[in-house]
């Protein structure tokens, strides 16, 4: 996915001739260097452009970098080549070429991936991003809106608003853009007619009422012709307001509302024995030398001694700048801490209630364990709850119970541990994150936090007087929790019952946890989808967590079909009092015992959802320990297993 340019990206070179003389940036008498000062001391605005499928978004942007002479001799050649190739009609060059580089993107006609472009004014600097306007690309879409200022939403003046343009204003919203540009493109097709403008305008007004946009800026356009583009067209005389390029050279550049000081630690810079620093980017506030800086997580507050730049050292930072912070003493401080004033202390949560967009084809689940990355620092997430899902068309609520690729719900998410936070409204930094998959480390969805959960104050953890030491010490030997894997019928429940019998003869303390018998009681709500399974496995895992606390040897038997689910119990509980057996039974092994059967129900239609048919099996990566029932006897694999946890016990 690209990635918008850094504030230390290189700056293009001055254009070595000038396409248009009335818009001439860079005069001979100027030097480079004059330029690149110039460059250097402008502001700097991200908008994105964003709507339906052929509205003239990529021809837009071309149309700008044309405009402002970001296209070089290089350039222009190819651009002329590809455009003769592609049949443009009317026109010297294809200024959707400029932008569409993917070579799917030129094939189909569309774009698909968010292409970003760097250009400049005599006024002010811009990244434009280039965003997806088919639905399927929602993810794309969202992504290149997370760091933008304005959004410059296109309207084919023959097609009027439609279902993505409610699709995209709503989604400009959802990621905190309140600066909309509605440029109603392709005027020249309509005659340039006052009345066909004035309409679309009226039309969104209504749709954007409920989406707190604090400006919206009509202009009447043609991106092909030119028209409103830098100077206002003779063509829409009726026209008084500004045109593209002076409405986004004028528009204020959003201040953040969170002014506290928020730096995220990137690294700790330690280059030899004598320096040591906290480097990383100011994210919001303002940093002097001399404040008393606190680290959020651990309370230690030390003075800021100086701040280390490339270029020397700073007296005063600013939000954007990247420094390296020495303090005035020794603090525990590592990546993923953040660092606040003193005196503006931020909050802390392990639950919170947050939006978020689905972005991969793996459906999410309630209960599931994610990887959670917020600014720099990580935890384990899952979700609690679906509150709803939003139909983006008519943003409704919706009952959901999980997410597939390009929801977007309201959910909550409980941690594993503490985290710094803020809503994303007041800060982007602490209040966007994103899920990862703990297997394929794919990103699995990005989020914004809405509101902390009043729980994560009014709940705390219980000290209490007997220990998990005590109770081991009490039943003499220790709590473990053996969870059995396998297809339904690969004997399971039979081995858990018959390692039972020998341990209860020799005097250990135990208890099964059975997929059948937990279904008649503390999950007899639970079905069969994919979404019931994740729950009936969270559920067990906890329960069977509490058990080995009490010292218990728990075992569980359990199809517990995802790798995801036996590795968050396997974290839950404690990699050290977790055992993993495999009961590894063929499947027409299986379905020839058929003890309940289940699996020739499967196969006539009537049970929908069985593992191993119609549902998946996730077989273990890296099991503690695999049984094969149908090689060895249940004796033997009892002492298998039984040998197996007195050498965990030593």
């Amino acid at each position: 996915m690209n990635k918008a340019p850094s504030k230390a990206t290189r700056q293009p070179k001055a254009p070595t001739a000038s396409k248009h003389p009335s818009m001439d940036r860079c005069p001979k008498t100027a030097t480079i260097h004059d330029w690149m000062v110039q460059q250097a001391q402008q502001d700097l605005l991200r908008f994105i452009t964003c709507g339906s499928v052929d509205d003239g978004k990529s021809t837009l942007i071309g149309r700008l970098l044309w405009e402002s002479q970001q296209v070089f001799d290089d350039q222009l050649t190819a651009l002329q080549a590809d455009s003769k190739r592609h049949g443009t009609q009317g026109q010297d060059i294809d200024f959707a070429l400029l932008v569409d580089g993917l070579a799917a993107e030129r094939e189909q006609g569309i774009t698909i991936d968010v292409a970003y472009r760097f250009f400049a004014t005599p006024r002010r600097k811009f990244i434009v991003a280039d965003t997806p306007g088919h639905e399927q690309y929602t993810r794309n879409m969202v992504t290149g809106a997370s760091t933008a200022d304005v959004a410059v939403l296109l309207i084919d003046a023959r097609q009027g608003v439609l279902t993505q343009t409610r699709r995209h204003a709503y989604l400009v919203s959802l990621v905190g853009i309140k600066q909309v540009i509605l440029a109603v493109n392709k005027l020249d097709l309509v005659g340039y007619q006052q009345a066909v403008f004035d309409a679309i305008v009226a039309d969104f007004h209504i749709l954007a009422q409920p989406l707190g946009f604090t400006s919206i800026t009509p202009i009447p356009l043609s991106a092909l012709k030119g028209d409103n583009i830098t100077e206002r067209s003779r063509h829409t005389p009726w026209y008084q307001g500004p045109t593209l390029m002076g409405c986004l050279g004028t528009l204020p550049i959003t201040q953040p509302v969170h002014n506290k000081v928020v730096f995220p630690v990137q690294w700790v810079n330690r280059p030899n024995a004598s320096f040591r620093g906290f480097s990383g980017t100011l994210a919001a506030g303002q940093l002097k030398v001399g404040d008393l800086i606190r680290v959020t997580a651990s309370g230690q507050t030390a003075t800021l001694s100086r701040m280390v730049t490339a270029d020397g050292d700073l007296p005063i930072a600013h939000a954007g700048d990247a420094v390296t912070l020495v303090l005035d003493r020794e603090v525990d401080a590592s990546r993923g801490d953040v660092l606040a004033l003193a005196e503006q202390p931020l909050e802390m949560t392990d639950q919170f209630e947050a939006t978020l967009v689905w972005m991969h084809d793996e459906p999410g689940h309630m209960g599931r364990a994610y990887e959670m990355k917020l600014a720099n620092q990580w935890a384990s997430a899952s979700l609690t709850s679906l509150k709803y899902q939003v139909n983006v068309n008519t943003q409704a609520h919706e009952s959901c119970k999980q997410l597939t690729l390009n929801d977007i719900a309201v959910a909550n998410l409980a941690l594993s541990k503490p985290v710094v936070f803020a809503p994303y409204d007041d800060n982007r930094t602490l209040g966007g994150f994103i899920l990862v998959d703990k297997f394929t480390h794919a990103t699995v969805a990005a989020g914004m936090i809405r509101h902390n959960l009043r729980r994560a104050q009014n709940v705390h953890r219980q000290a209490l007087s007997i220990t998990h030491e005590d109770r081991e010490r009490l039943n003499g030997h220790k709590g473990k929790v053996i969870w059995f894997t396998g297809l339904s019928g690969s004997g399971k429940s039979t081995l858990a019952n018959v390692l039972e019998k020998e341990l209860h003869a020799q005097g250990k303390r135990t208890y099964i946890l059975d997929g059948d018998n937990i279904r008649q009681g503390l999950n007899k709500d639970l079905g069969f989808t994919d979404a019931d399974r994740v729950e009936n496995i969270r559920r067990v895992a906890e329960v069977a967590k509490l058990m080995m606390d009490a010292g218990l040897i728990v075992m569980t038997a359990f199809i517990s079909p995802f790798r995801a689910e036996r590795e968050m119990a396997r974290e839950l509980i404690g990699a050290e009092n977790f055992i993993e057996v495999f009961v590894d039974t063929p499947l027409e092994v299986c379905e020839q015992r058929d003890p309940k059967g289940l699996y020739k129900k499967a196969r006539s239609g009537q049970l929908p959802n069985m593992t191993g048919i119609n549902s998946p099996y996730e077989r273990p990566s890296n099991p503690d320990l695999v049984i094969n029932s149908t090689v060895t006897n249940t004796e033997d694999c009892v002492k298998q297993i039984s040998l197996y946890l007195a050498g965990a016990h030593t």
